[in-house]
């Protein structure tokens, strides 16, 4: 008999569970049998789903192009996410999928703080994306060429022989995207079952377990007894399999973020008179935040709040205020949401991947790409039949570093903020545990940004001018600039500056809105230059006059 595992049972489907089936048909041999058992009656809110920049890695795993999963999951491009009212003066400030560039060393952020901190928004002085966003457009052109190419392009062509600060100036576009979860996941119920994976559909009524603590099957409802050697559950925040058949336990991370609960509702939009934007809205109201997800001919809401100071119906009440006329005759769904992480995702034979592995609120995108890194790191410590206890405490280590990671990003969301104008926003700053190792980095941070060295952005994702951008954006910021860049002269500086500056007016010009570029590139499928080049010419003889 084999030794390999040749046959996998995934429990539970929507988005968790057709990501995993997708992923692992393409990853593995066709000698392995994949089943998916998902049940009927277990709806998805489908209220629209942000993602992190790395689910571009797991599309392109795939093989599959923009041009055809994007239409069919009313999908649109995100380049940021748009903070509003987080600090005290009630302001937005833009998380952009945009590195700092570095002049003479140090980060430009480090420049802000001595040059400009007083005189112009750090984001828009450090960035292009929130000048593209303000004008809602696309991170390509209707060429396909994503705007940094383009860019190089032109303004290399104007400057031939010279050092031209303009077109070397990195940008480093990684973007990500809006979609539709429910229609992803049938489009990678398509793909997967393509590729072989069987679909159950039906009720699990029981897991038998061995005598040594594994699963040995799953007994559902119309189709008896459902054996396997590697059971993946993706059954949400019921944790059918990991929690309530083996037992392990939940770590929850309500000492750190208060948020439990959430109201989500789905409303129309004219995309062609209100286009579309390219990032995702994150607004503060009194007891939590609303998202707003954009997608192509529909938006995703919801309201992420924290049920100790304040009540469903109140909760209700106050987004439904917050959205005015669009939310009339709009239905709304409350959600409980299990906010923290399993001790263990891997126990025996059984993984757990998405919200039954660990879920933190919303806020930074990040159910998605918990999915994606917990398939990820299924496939890197992939076992035979002997479950190696090493591959397993590997794994466990790998996912757990994940989420507490991302845990501590957005407690930093939180107490670093300067608003307290309500009991949660007190709350958020004066009762809440900070982790000591994030308290020792909030002290160094008011002598210093964030940088690489003083950041382990290798277990979670967020970089170090992630840190800087909320610090920044929440007025929790150095309390003077590095005394050495008084000892250097501030004109590369100044010049970087300048060419972020033209870069983005270039840019908005040129680039296609986000509404023109899915509707005749991805809706239509019509190749043409046309409109980049149209744009272009404008924006040149409006430069010459």
């Amino acid at each position: 008999m084999s030794h390999n595992v040749q046959n996998i049972v995934i429990v539970g489907g929507g988005t968790a569970g057709w990501m995993t089936a997708a992923y692992l048909s393409k990853a593995l041999s066709k000698n392995v049998q994949i089943t998916l058992v998902e049940s009927s009656n277990v709806t998805t809110i489908g209220v629209g789903e942000a993602t992190f920049s790395t689910i571009k890695v797991f599309f392109d795993f795939l093989g599959l192009q923009e041009r055809e999963w994007m239409p069919k999951c009313n999908a649109t491009y995100k380049m940021a996410i748009k903070f509003v009212n987080w600090n005290a003066a009630g302001r937005h400030f833009y998380h952009p999928f945009q590195r700092y560039d570095s002049v003479d060393g140090f980060d430009v952020s480090e420049w802000w703080l001595k040059m400009k901190k007083d005189r112009e928004a750090f984001d828009y002085s450090c960035f292009l994306i929130p000048m593209l966003c303000d004008n809602k457009k696309s991170p390509k052109y209707v060429n396909g060429k994503v705007f940094d190419d383009k860019v190089k392009d032109i303004f290399s062509e104007e400057n031939k022989g010279e050092k031209n600060i303009l077109a070397n100036l990195k940008v480093q576009y990684p973007y990500a995207y809006h979609f539709d979860a429910n229609l992803l996941a049938r489009f990678l119920k398509d793909y997967a079952m393509q590729r072989g994976v069987k679909q159950i559909v039906d009720d699990v009524v029981k897991v038998d377990i061995t005598e040594e603590g594994s699963i040995d099957c799953i007994h559902t409802e119309k189709h008896s007894t459902i054996s396997g050697d590697l059971f993946v559950d993706c059954t949400g925040f019921r944790g059918l399999l990991i929690n309530k058949a083996l037992g392990e336990p939940f770590i929850s991370f309500s000492e750190s973020l208060l948020c439990d609960s959430a109201i989500a509702m789905q409303r129309p939009t004219d995309i062609k008179k209100d286009g579309i934007n390219p990032y995702t809205t994150a607004t503060a109201l009194s007891s939590g935040w609303v998202w707003n997800i954009p997608l192509y001919g529909r938006v995703g809401t919801g309201y992420v709040y924290s049920s100790t100071f304040i009540s469903p119906e109140e909760a209700e009440q106050e987004f439904r205020e917050h959205l005015g006329a669009a939310s009339d005759d709009r239905k709304a769904t409350h959600i409980k949401m299990r906010i923290g992480r399993n001790r263990n995702s891997w126990v025996k034979n059984c993984v757990a991947i998405g919200l039954s592995s660990g879920f933190v609120e919303p806020l930074e995108s990040t159910g998605i790409f918990f999915i994606q890194h917990g398939i990820e790191e299924l496939v890197s410590h992939f076992p035979d039949k002997s479950f190696n206890e090493d591959l397993i405490r590997s794994y466990n280590k790998a996912v757990a570093n994940c989420i507490d990671g991302v845990r501590e990003f957005l407690t930093l969301h939180y107490c670093a903020s300067d608003r307290c104008d309500t009991p949660f926003w007190k709350a958020s700053k004066e009762d809440i545990i900070v982790p000591e190792e994030l308290r020792e980095k909030l002290r160094l941070w008011k002598s210093r940004l964030p940088n690489n060295k003083n950041i382990n952005q290798n277990y979670h994702g967020f970089e170090s001018y992630s840190y800087s951008v909320m610090l920044l954006g929440l007025n929790y910021m150095p309390n003077s600039s590095l005394p050495i860049l008084d000892l250097i002269n501030d004109q590369n500086a100044l010049s970087v500056f300048n060419a972020i500056k033209e870069k983005a007016e270039y840019l908005s010009v040129t680039l296609p809105s986000q509404h023109e570029y899915l509707t005749y590139v991805i809706k239509s499928q019509e190749q043409s230059e046309y409109l980049a080049e149209q744009k272009f010419h404008t924006y040149a003889q409006a430069k010459s006059a």
